[in-house]
C-alpha cells in the first residue's frame, strides 16, 4: 500500500532538529519517566515519517517529547496523526432563539456523558461565536410567564433545595474535580430542576428559579470541562449563557461569557478568549458588581498573558486589582463568593507565569497557595502547580520539584484532566534534568498516584 509522507510531522521533526534515532531515545526516556515500555527505533520513526499508522498512547509521547524540545505545546494533531476531520469541523455553537428552544437543548445535554467523547480538541467558527454574542448583548429579556394554569406549583422552599443541591455538588467538585458527580447531577438537573421551569409560579420565584437553574447548568459545563469533554461543556455554556436571557441576569451571563473565555484560553484560543472576556465587561454594562469586573478583567489578563501582549496583561491586571479593592462595597451574589483574595491571586500568578515574569510569579503564586483555604483542593492544586512552574523558571529546580511533589500529594487533584496536564506541563519542563535524584523521584510519585487513581476506579 503507498502512502503519503506525513509531511506535518517531518517538519515539526526538522524544526526541532532532531535525528530519527535522537527522537526515538527522547520517546524511550520520556515513556520511562512515566512508568511506560516503549520500544520505539530511529525505524520507527522513519515508518511515520513515511505515513504508518501509531498508537495513540505513543503519538502523545512524541508530542511531549517534541514539546520539550521546542519550548512549546504540540499536540498529535500538529503532527499530522489521526483522522481530525470530525475533532476540527467547527463546533455549531446554536444559540437558542426561543424558551422552549433552550429548555429542549438543556434537556438533551443531561442526557450526555461527560466520558463519553473526550477530548483536547475545540474549534469553534469565529463568526458563530460572534453572533450568539451579540445575540446575547442585543437582545431583549424574554420575561417569565408567571402564576400558568398548571398543576404544579413552585415555592422558595423548591428554589432553596436546588441551591443547597448545587453548592453541595460543587464542594464535591472543588475537592475531587475530573467530572465527579456529574452523572448524579445531571440526572438531577434533568428529573427535578428542569421540569420545575415549566411549572406554576410567581414573578419573584420564577426568577429566583432561572437564577438556580441557570447556576447549576453552569457547574454541568465545569464538570464536563474539567473532565476533558470540551465540546460538552461548551454547548453548556451556550445554553446557560441563553438562559440567563429569560430574566435579564447580565451579570451571571457575563459570569458565563468569562468562563467560555476561560476555556478558550485553556485550549490555546486566545483571540476568542480576550473577546468573549471583553464581551463580559462589556455585557454586564455598569450592573455588575467591583468583584464581578475583577474577575472578567482576570480572565483578560490570562488570555492576553498567554498571548504574550504584556502590556495589556498589566493594564487588565491592574484593572482586575483596582476593582477588587471596592470588592467589600457591593452586594455581590452568592455564586460569586467564592471569588476572594487567593482566588485572584491564583488568576494573576497564572499570568505572571505566562508573561515569564519570574520574581514576580513566584511571589504572587505563594501568596495564592498560602492564602487559598485547603478545601478547595483543585484549586490549591493548581496554584502549587504553577508556584512549582515558577520557581522552576527562577532556577530553583530542587524547591520546584518540591511544591510540585506536594501538589501531586494532595491526590484527589489528579482526578482532574486540567490538573494532569498541569503535572504533564511540568514532567516536560523538567525531562531535561531526568537523571536528577528530585526528577526521578518526582516522576515516580506521578507514576504512582495515577495508578492509585486507576485502582480505584476498578
Amino acid at each position: 500500500m503507498n502512502r503519503e509522507p506525513n509531511a506535518q510531522l517531518i517538519a515539526v521533526i526538522d524544526e526541532a532538529r532532531v535525528s530519527n534515532k535522537g527522537l526515538a531515545k527522547r520517546m524511550r526516556d520520556l515513556a520511562a519517566q512515566r512508568g511506560v515500555s516503549l520500544g520505539t527505533t530511529h525505524v520507527s520513526v522513519q515508518r511515520w515519517r513515511d505515513g504508518s499508522g501509531i498508537q495513540p498512547q505513543t503519538a502523545a509521547i512524541m508530542a511531549d517529547a517534541l514539546s520539550s524540545k521546542l519550548g512549546r505545546r504540540i499536540t498529535p494533531g500538529d503532527l499530522g496523526f489521526f483522522d481530525l476531520t470530525q475533532s476540527t469541523t467547527p463546533e455549531r455553537v446554536g444559540y437558542p432563539s426561543t424558551v422552549p428552544d433552550v429548555l429542549s437543548m438543556l434537556d438533551g445535554l443531561a442526557q450526555e456523558r461527560a466520558e463519553a467523547s473526550v477530548t483536547d480538541r475545540l474549534v469553534v467558527a469565529d463568526a458563530e461565536l460572534c453572533a450568539a454574542v451579540l445575540s446575547w448583548m442585543i437582545a431583549r429579556p424574554d420575561g417569565l410567564e408567571a402564576d400558568r394554569p398548571v398543576q404544579q406549583r413552585v415555592g422558595m422552599r423548591d428554589v432553596r433545595a436546588i441551591r443547597d443541591a448545587a453548592a453541595t455538588f460543587m464542594q464535591l467538585d472543588f475537592k475531587y474535580g475530573g467530572g465527579h458527580g456529574h452523572r448524579a447531577l445531571r440526572h438531577y438537573f434533568r428529573h427535578e430542576v428542569l421540569p420545575l421551569l415549566s411549572a406554576s409560579y410567581s414573578e419573584k420565584v420564577g426568577t429566583a428559579l432561572f437564577s438556580a437553574a441557570a447556576e447549576v447548568s453552569q457547574l454541568l459545563a465545569w464538570t464536563a470541562y474539567d473532565a476533558g469533554n470540551h465540546p460538552l461543556a461548551h454547548r453548556y455554556l451556550t445554553a446557560t449563557l441563553r438562559l440567563s436571557q429569560v430574566i435579564d441576569d447580565r451579570m451571571f451571563g457575563s459570569r458565563i461569557l468569562g468562563n467560555l473565555s476561560h476555556q478558550a484560553n485553556y485550549l490555546g484560543n486566545h483571540a476568542q478568549a480576550i473577546q468573549l472576556a471583553r464581551a463580559a465587561v462589556e455585557g454586564a454594562n455598569g450592573r455588575a458588581t467591583p468583584r464581578a469586573l475583577s474577575n472578567y478583567l482576570a480572565m483578560e489578563a490570562r488570555a492576553l498573558s498567554n498571548a504574550g501582549d504584556g502590556i495589556a496583561a498589566a493594564r487588565a491586571m491592574t484593572e482586575a486589582e483596582r476593582h477588587f479593592e471596592r470588592a467589600d462595597t457591593g452586594e455581590d451574589p452568592t455564586w460569586l463568593s467564592y471569588f476572594d483574595e487567593a482566588e485572584l491571586m491564583g488568576e494573576l500568578c497564572h499570568c505572571f507565569r505566562d508573561l515569564k515574569m519570574r520574581r514576580e510569579a513566584v511571589a504572587q503564586a505563594q501568596r495564592a497557595v498560602v492564602s487559598t483555604d485547603p478545601k478547595y483542593a483543585r484549586t490549591l492544586g493548581f496554584c502549587r502547580m504553577v508556584l512549582a512552574q515558577s520557581q522552576l523558571l527562577n532556577g530553583e529546580l530542587e524547591a520546584a520539584v518540591t511544591t510540585a511533589s506536594l501538589a501531586v500529594d494532595g491526590g484527589d487533584s489528579l482526578q482532574s484532566n486540567r490538573f494532569q496536564r498541569y503535572v504533564t506541563d511540568f514532567q516536560n519542563e523538567v525531562s531535561m534534568h531526568a537523571a536528577n535524584p528530585s526528577v526521578v523521584a518526582f516522576n515516580e510519585k506521578v507514576h504512582d498516584a495515577l495508578t492509585r487513581l486507576d485502582e480505584d476506579d476498578e
